[in-house]
């Protein structure tokens, strides 16, 4: 997997380039700093005080077998309460909140009126407010669309003031585990469970979740501890801290889409076959932003379907990239890049619904080659997060 071609990496167009809050932290620890989602943000880190010897292969491989520490502060961090927050919030999303209770979160979608992805997110119920993490490319679009249709006396509060790092891998959990105080142990939570917790006298929130397919925690913090926490964490003998380029092959390998790439707003929920994030209660009884649209596709198919591909050989397809069978264009690429894990490239696509069947054949088309592929399911990795013993 060579550093160069990491086509999937874009920077955003933002009106001003913001800085996170470990901006002089991450160039500190030798991180390769790139344009992404307004803000310069590690691809890779190097220095002789690595333990993993640097570069995105080795962070890959790292957060695999130990854990590895991402900041992920330029996701967007809200906070939405008030009377009604609950009808207001699933007038707008495909969610069940009755059965999400204080201490869980969810994965959900913001929809357009059509049934377009506007974003992915993630919602938790707190004691007295809703807590969502969405995309940072497109928290800007999400804050001026929520206070567009939330009513009045709903307050939508962006914590700009929080950082987010996400602690992943199979180690993360020992390494985590010796800092952290609360009225429980660490150990309760589970996947996609959150508590309150404190290291170091910082409070914070922590999450069992995370976007590589490992066990690990997404941690929300005070800015101003985060530089605090980040080098107490790094100087565990488990953790090493781990670029952007390891967070997209690791997504990818874990089968996992990406805003902007394999989401859009012409992307509806039915053809991502994102179900999970479509209430089973709610997907007849409506009364949901964009239900319409997804309802009829539910009942009546989707004309595209996203699907994993394994790509014959060593050459990487990359997001544009045409899917043909035989001589008809039947899908493009959205996602794709050489897999550490697996040792052979794999790649994400939409096509034509006739040929999403698993080990259906297809070719695509890179550098005026066709490359041999076949349909594949995802994850392309087994996921190992943690349900309990």
């Amino acid at each position: 997997m060579s550093e160069d071609t990491l086509e999937d990496i874009h920077p955003d167009d933002m009106p001003e380039e913001q800085v996170l809050p470990l901006d002089a932290w991450h160039r500190a620890m030798g991180g390769r700093m790139v344009d992404f989602a307004g803000y310069k943000m590690p691809i890779q880190y190097a220095g002789e005080h690595l333990k993993h010897g640097g570069g995105i292969v080795a962070e890959h491989s790292w957060t695999r077998e130990h854990a590895g520490l991402f900041d992920v502060s330029h996701m967007g961090q809200l906070l939405i309460s008030g009377a009604g927050a609950e009808a207001a919030l699933e007038a707008l999303l495909p969610i069940d909140l009755s059965t999400l209770e204080v201490g869980m979160q969810r994965y959900s979608l913001l929809l357009n009126e059509d049934g377009g992805v506007l974003d992915d997110l993630m919602v938790s119920r707190w004691p007295d407010a809703f807590y969502l993490v969405v995309n940072g490319a497109t928290k800007w679009d999400d804050i001026a669309h929520l206070r567009e249709h939330l009513p009045d006396d709903v307050t939508l509060n962006h914590l700009e003031d929080r950082a987010l790092l996400a602690l992943q891998g199979p180690e993360a959990f020992a390494a985590l585990d010796r800092h952290v105080e609360g009225e429980y142990p660490l150990s309760a939570l589970v996947f996609m469970k959150f508590g309150h917790f404190t290291i170091g006298g910082v409070g914070m929130s922590i999450s069992r979740s995370g976007y590589t397919g490992e066990d690990g925690f997404e941690i929300s913090l005070p800015a101003a501890d985060a530089e605090k926490i980040a080098t107490l964490l790094c100087v565990e003998p488990e953790v090493e801290p781990i670029g952007l380029g390891a967070r997209d092959s690791l997504r990818l390998e874990a089968g996992l889409p990406l805003y902007g790439h394999d989401l859009d707003p012409a992307t509806d929920p039915v053809s991502a076959r994102l179900l999970f994030g479509l209430a089973k209660s709610r997907r007849e009884t409506g009364g949901w932003m964009g239900h319409v649209t997804c309802a009829k596709m539910l009942a009546e198919g989707s004309p595209t379907k996203r699907v994993g591909l394994k790509v014959e050989g060593k050459m990487p397809a990359r997001e544009g990239a045409i899917v043909f069978a035989g001589d008809t264009e039947i899908g493009r690429v959205t996602s794709g890049g050489f897999s550490p894990t697996l040792g052979y490239p794999i790649a994400m696509a939409y096509v034509l619904s006739d040929y999403a069947q698993k080990g259906t054949e297809l070719e695509i088309e890179v550098r005026k080659k066709r490359l041999e592929a076949a349909v594949t399911p995802m994850p392309f990795v087994p996921t190992n997060y943690y349900r309990g013993e």
